[in-house]
């Protein structure tokens, strides 16, 4: 299995890394990151673009990309996880949060 696969992350402090290939399940990404740096090894495949998760995010907890809030884990997340729409709480653009509704 190839182990020299592509992924990004800018922020030292994110939860997140972005995969700038298709990535097999099983496969281990070195994630470099200034002072963070890590091996992961994921536990789904990602598709090029998606997100998985570097550390582990607690339901309820902001998910930092790029250094900034994407959104908080409507579930546990492991590192090594797929981060999408099934563990992910977007807060953006969420007119149904504006005013405390």
């Amino acid at each position: 299995m190839k182990n020299d696969y592509k992924a990004l992350m800018l922020n030292p402090k994110d939860h997140v890394a972005v995969a700038l290939e298709p990535i097999p399940t099983g496969a281990v990404v070195k994630v470099v990151c200034q002072y963070f740096q890590k091996e992961i090894e994921l536990k789904d495949q990602i598709e090029f673009g998606h997100k998985f998760a570097v550390r582990p995010i607690s339901i309820g907890e902001d998910i930092l990309k790029y250094g900034e809030v994407i959104g908080s884990a409507s579930t546990n997340i492991e590192a090594g996880d797929h981060v999408h729409t099934h563990n992910l709480e977007g807060k953006r653009g969420r007119g149904d949060r504006v005013g405390g509704k």
